[in-house]
């Protein structure tokens, strides 16, 4: 069920400037304290939209499905694909998953979780994970969606040594026959 008023669909390269938006909003109210204040200032929903209109319209960083709300345009999003990495224990791996602040805690997040995986599962992906800050907050949304913490590593990034951790579902099929 999605919530009210919202709905799911693919983004087209019409949608970016409005994802650079909730991406650049979600990052500078999510990462204080956990990336450089710098690094967040300096962050440009214009640069970012130009990078996300080329991912869509090309294809290149995978699938992407926006969630929409009447009069407020793109209020979420999710971005997925084949796994980056060797190594990885799961066939494909959630990107990048953010709403705007003020339409978090609606549900939104889990239909866009829901909603890739559906597109996961109907591909052919078996599995899926995703990579998040140790020591983000929302580590706990996805450990309350299932997910089950099954790596971690240091990357730098931004100036700054961070640590990071992967949530796994191994099983989306069965995942997805809890969730309907």
């Amino acid at each position: 069920m999605t919530a009210a008023g919202v709905k799911l669909r693919e983004a087209t390269a019409m949608d970016a400037a409005q994802i650079a938006d909730v991406h650049v909003e979600a990052w500078q109210a999510t990462y204080p304290g956990l990336l450089p204040d710098r690094y967040l200032a300096s962050l440009s929903p214009a640069s970012q939209a130009e990078r996300w209109r080329e991912a869509i319209a090309r294809g290149r960083r995978g699938e992407v499905l926006v969630a929409t709300a009447e009069g407020s345009g793109v209020i979420g999003f999710v971005n997925w694909g084949e796994t980056r990495g060797r190594k990885a224990p799961q066939p494909a791996e959630i990107y990048a998953i953010y709403v705007a602040p003020d339409w978090q805690d609606q549900g939104i997040g889990r239909d866009l979780l829901k909603a890739a995986f559906e597109e996961m599962a109907a591909a052919g992906y078996g599995g899926a994970l995703l990579w998040v800050l140790a020591s983000n907050p929302a580590r706990f949304f996805y450990e309350a969606m299932g997910g089950t913490a099954v790596g971690s590593r240091r990357e730098r990034f931004a100036g700054t040594e961070l640590e990071e951790t992967a949530y796994a579902w191994p099983d989306l099929f069965t995942w997805l026959s809890a969730w309907r």
